[in-house]
């Protein structure tokens, strides 16, 4: 029984090396899993996994919204003063993003894209920020640049919310054939709402009739037993998809 779980704790080991590698963490990494196999998983998986993972970004997300009705102004004065106080590079990247948050798109335009002219300017994080903000300022060319080129090094980082954000941009871009292929391959691996909503309005707008069919239900099967918070953090969401399907 103890090499059963000892077997167990490689297995485990071997999972966060793969994704470790895959994602172009420190190899550093490597010797701490296979040195401590049971250890080194849980450190790996508070450290680098959980952080990058949908469910605490859907955490993380849900925490900002709520913020932001309690007091909307509040994060990016944080922000800012950190940032007047001590200007570094990671404090720069909390601006932007607070920003961001705030929907002051244009400001945060300006702080990302000095965040990409940093020592930061490869860190993926401050990659998908500043798409995120070019898009929200209108600017997809800009956004599609940014991650076009993330996707292709690092097809398994944060892949649901690049391809979502890359199709939107495409879709913006008036690439419709492209955004649709995002919106699926996002669809089909993640079955994330976000991106059934997205593929549910592009083929609405692009006849693809049998395919928003299959959506639709898909959403209205998900909305029937969302628990009522669910709902409510995704209202602008459905708002969007009501509209579309009332207006065909």
């Amino acid at each position: 029984m103890p090499f059963v779980g000892l077997g167990l704790h490689f297995a485990i080991a071997l999972f966060f090396a793969i994704h470790a590698v895959r994602n172009n963490r420190q190899m550093v990494w490597l010797l701490i899993l296979f040195a401590a196999p049971l250890l080194g998983s849980l450190v790996y998986f508070v450290v680098e996994y959980l952080p990058a993972s949908r469910l605490e970004r859907q955490a993380r997300i849900a925490g900002r919204k709520l913020q932001q009705a309690v007091d909307p102004g509040r994060a990016v004065r944080e922000a800012r003063h950190a940032y007047d106080l001590t200007p570094t590079a990671h404090n720069q990247m909390r601006l932007a993003a607070a920003l961001l948050g705030a929907g002051q798109a244009a400001e945060a335009v300006q702080q990302f894209d000095a965040c990409l002219r940093g020592p930061f300017a490869g860190d993926a994080q401050v990659i998908i920020g500043a798409a995120h903000a070019h898009l929200a300022n209108g600017q997809p060319a800009a956004a599609i640049a940014l991650l076009e080129p993330l996707q292709g090094r690092q097809p398994n980082l944060r892949a649901d919310e690049v391809g979502l954000a890359l199709g939107r941009a495409y879709a913006a871009s008036g690439r419709h054939d492209d955004a649709g292929a995002q919106f699926e391959a996002v669809v089909e691996r993640f079955g994330v709402l976000e991106a059934r909503v997205e593929l549910a309005l592009w083929a609405l707008a692009n006849g693809q009739q049998a395919l928003a069919q299959r959506e639709l239900d898909e959403l209205a099967h998900a909305r029937k037993h969302m628990p009522k918070h669910a709902r409510g953090l995704n209202q602008a969401l459905f708002e969007r998809l009501d509209a579309a399907v009332g207006a065909r």
